[in-house]
């Protein structure tokens, strides 16, 4: 092929065919033909001229052809996965997937870890003694076949076209494509397998999109997508300009998960959001013939407690401590326990979600670089949220250290993060919208 060709047609507002792009792409992901510097000057004509459908769809494919796909096929029933464009306190896998499978759904999951503000679902697990992320393709199918459900490490040589064209975006500023994150997202989740996708793509201070109007444009996009290649894919908007859980940190998320499915913490934004995206997945799996019947499903599991169990089941056949669920206490547990007092009476008028999260990273729950460790014990709890009244004096949230040296950059971040006036204010809906 010629790549001067292929550049300048995308560069002049041309539109590629399939066949243009798939060679295009495949090359590169190979080092045939297609440089480095090739490809970030088509990732920036694309980033300024935008892709149309087919030639998004033929993106996606080609991505998902440079690699491994699972095969589910082996397993019973229709497989569902769940992907959030990520955020702060989101800890909803952890909720939703014993859910699912508990009402019958198939959940082989495979997920991520935290980068920057944003937490990893891989990482929360991994703060359950002795569990193990990184099954191989056979133990992966044979947990799901035998509990319905599993959440692991990305296995395999999946979509390698998008690690190599991802490492680009980060140093030539195309990260912020909506075609590019569209083909990220939608090609490693299909490359996973599943027959029904759910979208939770988020939007706000804490989210990649912080409008409404790009987050619909995002999510409209990777449904037409994931449809266009052949799977039933349904996006939910949602709110990520505060935190969506009470507790951030990872061990301090397997708690308020846990706690969740325990039926302690009904109506919290977090239950709220991760019982109706469950809905959403029986209804699209066909368990449930619609979102009311699967509402009142999920509802019963929680109740029940039906779900714990199934995390439980779920942490054990993964080689963590299943006793977790009933006993908190064998959790990591911070050695530091410090509030951050309120300046001033008032209502909490605003919470920034990235500042909140920049704040555990401080403390050591997150990475600032794909190699920094994390302190599973570490993190914060948050005392108040948007609405709510508050005096002086009283906590704003509650830092969980091990290391006293991060306190004091952590406690200015919370405090620049929240405003406190003198009106109370409604906070957002927690759900905006849902795409199909």
């Amino acid at each position: 092929m010629n790549p001067y060709q292929f550049i300048l047609k995308k560069r002049n507002g041309g539109e590629h065919t399939a066949e243009e792009i798939r060679e295009f792409i495949l090359n590169y992901a190979a080092d045939r033909e297609v440089e480095a510097y090739q490809m970030s000057a088509w990732l920036m004509a694309v980033w300024f001229n935008g892709m149309t459908v087919p030639e998004l769809s033929a993106l996606t494919q080609a991505m998902i052809d440079s690699g491994d796909v699972v095969d589910l096929s082996s397993l019973p029933g229709i497989k569902v996965d769940k992907h959030s464009t990520g955020g702060v306190g989101d800890t909803t896998t952890l909720i939703l997937a014993p859910l699912a499978a508990a009402a019958g759904a198939t959940v082989a999951k495979m997920s991520g870890r935290g980068l920057g503000h944003t937490g990893g679902t891989l990482d929360k697990l991994e703060s359950v003694p002795g569990l193990r992320t990184n099954l191989t393709s056979q133990e992966f199918l044979d947990q799901v076949k035998r509990i319905g459900c599993a959440v692991i490490s990305q296995t395999g040589n999946l979509v390698p076209a998008d690690g190599k064209m991802y490492a680009l975006r980060d140093v030539t500023a195309t990260v912020d494509s909506i075609p590019l994150i569209a083909s990220s997202v939608m090609s490693k989740k299909i490359a996973c397998g599943a027959e029904c996708i759910l979208l939770d793509v988020k939007y706000g201070r804490g989210a990649f999109m912080d409008n409404l109007k790009d987050a619909r444009e995002l999510a409209r996009r990777m449904v037409d997508l994931g449809t266009h290649i052949g799977r039933k894919v349904r996006a939910v908007i949602s709110d990520m300009d505060q935190p969506l859980g009470t507790l951030i940190g990872n061990a301090l998320e397997v708690r308020e998960a846990i706690e969740i499915l325990r039926n302690e913490r009904p109506g919290s934004a977090l239950e709220t959001v991760s019982v109706e995206l469950a809905s959403h997945l029986l209804e699209m799996a066909g368990i449930a013939p619609d979102l009311d019947s699967a509402r009142k499903k999920i509802r019963e599991l929680l109740v029940s407690g039906a779900g714990l169990r199934k995390l439980g089941e779920m942490f054990a056949a993964q080689g963590g401590n299943g006793e977790v669920v009933n006993d908190l206490s064998l959790l990591p547990q911070a050695a530091i326990i410090e509030p951050v007092l309120a300046p001033r009476s008032g209502y909490v008028t605003s919470i920034h979600a990235q500042k909140i999260g920049f704040a555990a990273t401080a403390l050591g729950a997150g990475r600032k670089k794909k190699s920094d460790p994390v302190d599973p014990a570490v993190g914060i709890e948050m005392a108040h949220r948007v609405g709510s009244r508050i005096e002086e004096g009283q906590p704003l949230a509650i830092l969980h250290a091990n290391k006293p040296e991060t306190i004091a950059e952590a406690k200015e971040l919370i405090l620049s993060s929240i405003t406190i006036g003198d009106e109370q204010v409604a906070p957002r809906k927690l759900i905006e919208e849902v795409i199909e």
